[in-house]
């Protein structure tokens, strides 16, 4: 069975990609690996970021595609290509990857999803920010240093203060 992804030129996609092995700190112990990767892909095949959260086993991206252009799927695999090459070997390596000749840093298939409108694009990157609080990585959004919320907050679009966990609700199992 072949599984079928949107493909709408110059649109905005929602992605998750996460580390094959989600007990490790993979992404954000080689965050400057990682940059450096979606910079290089940038360069050739160009993109906008509208937002980015990186988290220690996978990272969600808001990307936009040049007009004319619906191919998300080289940039992605470009990033997690130039990724791997760039992070020390020593993972695990199933059979079938083996048999493959790929390495062990990246589940292989990701989660896409088609902005459809403001509403959606506004949802995503509320979603993106707050990302670290939810996972107890932060205790307010503006914490997580690895986020464009950085960004936003320095154009005045989001407030420093905003995505504050709330104990109550047992984020952090105080």
């Amino acid at each position: 069975m072949r599984y079928r992804r949107a493909d709408v030129a110059g649109a905005t996609y929602f992605f998750t990609l996460n580390a094959a092995d989600r007990s490790r700190s993979t992404l954000t112990d080689h965050v400057d690996a990682l940059r450096e990767s979606f910079r290089v892909v940038r360069s050739r095949h160009p993109f906008d970021i509208d937002a980015v959260v990186v988290l220690p086993d996978h990272l969600h991206l808001l990307m936009t595609l040049p007009q004319g252009d619906a191919d998300f799927a080289t940039r992605i695999m470009l990033i997690k290509q130039r990724f791997s090459r760039q992070v020390p070997k020593g993972e695990r390596i199933g059979s079938s990857r083996v048999a493959r000749g790929e390495r062990g840093v990246w589940q292989r298939r990701y989660w896409e999803h088609l902005i459809r409108d403001e509403d959606d694009l506004r949802t995503h990157v509320e979603y993106i920010h707050f990302n670290p609080v939810k996972h107890g990585y932060a205790r307010r959004a503006s914490d997580w240093p690895h986020s464009s919320i950085h960004r936003y907050i320095e154009r005045g679009q989001i407030d420093p203060g905003w995505g504050l966990a709330v104990e109550s609700a047992g984020l952090f199992g105080e």
